[in-house]
């Protein structure tokens, strides 16, 4: 019972954070002109649906996914149903293409924001501050000099501004070397501490321990509420800079990211921890996906945005057919990379 209730939530997680998505897409294309085929919820066959003037609204049988289908895509499709020129993507002007192509992205953030602002309201938001309440006796970090009350001001060269910084930077960085602290003492004076973490056995696997914790406290009111929105947002926006940024330069490997299977897993992890903690879930899946959108890879949002730029610099489009031979290209070896990410996922669940 419990596998099923963790997968419809999967579901309905992955559907809500997609139909925002594809909806941001819809907006501005009904908005700026543009033919849209067809608005879909899921992928593959149609399951049911209805159409209301050239559009059809349809939910399909496989829940992961989601898509607008918009003239301009499929040239030979735009020609066989005579859609009017003037009508698809590619004709119109690059504002209003970039405009289409971003508020994809756009409204994921925009999702993730009133998601998190509901979590400050109903449950109360955390302060964010860098500072470090509590030092485990005889832990890493204890014998390295770091004391309660120390405010991380940077650590191994990064500024720190949250908390999450501190888990951040802490997580990308070598064990075998160790960290180095900036702090400033309660008393207004300044250390640079470095810190070896220790190693342990944490369920059957190698981890790192630094022995530090940062209890933060809660804020309950409107303004806190958009005070810890608007901080949250800021921090996770960094996390995804730094982790992408770290996926080059090996601090992160391609193996450490989660692709459906792995999503599902902490789908049901979260679920354990209560309501706040599957929305809190999806605020950060939704930003991650917003964020990812806008990397300028061809298949991507952030790949069509590149495109129109190119196109503004060299004062002409791209040829159509080139640009849907380059996208479909870099789809594929998508395509091969979720495969690769899915199966690290299953063998870690066994």
């Amino acid at each position: 019972m419990s596998i099923i209730i963790n997968l419809l939530l999967f579901i309905v997680v992955l559907s809500v954070i997609i139909a925002f998505h594809e909806f941001g897409h819809f907006l501005l294309a009904k908005l700026t002109g543009v033919y849209v085929y067809e608005y879909s919820i899921g992928m593959g066959p149609r399951l049911f649906g209805f159409k209301k003037g050239e559009t059809d609204y349809s939910v399909r049988a496989i829940p992961i996914g989601g898509y607008c289908q918009l003239a301009g895509e499929d040239l030979d499709e735009d020609d066989s149903k005579k859609v009017p020129k003037n009508r698809r993507l590619q004709n119109k002007k690059p504002w209003q293409r970039f405009l289409i192509m971003v508020f994809g992205p756009v409204n994921n953030f925009i999702l993730a924001m009133i998601l998190l602002f509901a979590i400050a309201l109903i449950w109360g938001g955390m302060t964010m501050n860098p500072v470090i309440t509590e030092v485990e006796k005889d832990s890493a970090a204890a014998k390295a000099g770091l004391l309660a009350g120390d405010t991380v001001l940077k650590i191994n060269g990064h500024k720190i501004s949250s908390s999450d910084d501190i888990s951040l930077y802490l997580a990308i960085s070598d064990y075998k070397k160790g960290s180095t602290f900036r702090v400033e003492r309660e008393d207004g004076t300044y250390r640079t501490i470095q810190v070896k973490p220790k190693k342990v056995k944490q369920d059957g696997e190698d981890a790192y321990h630094f022995g530090i914790v940062m209890q933060q406290k809660e804020m309950k009111g409107f303004l806190n509420a958009f005070r810890f929105t608007w901080m949250k947002t800021k921090s996770i926006f960094k996390q995804m800079f730094v982790t992408v940024g770290s996926l080059f330069t090996g601090g992160v490997k391609v193996t450490q990211l989660a692709g459906p299977v792995g999503i599902y897993s902490i789908v049901g992890e979260s679920r354990a921890g209560g309501a706040m903690n599957v929305i809190y879930l999806m605020a950060l899946l939704s930003i991650n996906v917003g964020f990812i959108n806008l990397l300028p890879i061809p298949a991507f949002d952030g790949g069509h945005i590149l495109f129109i730029l190119i196109e503004l610099i060299k004062g002409s489009p791209i040829d159509p057919e080139l640009d849907n031979k380059i996208t479909n290209v870099f789809f594929i070896l998508l395509m091969i990379l979720m495969l690769f990410i899915t199966i690290h996922d299953v063998i870690r669940l066994f």
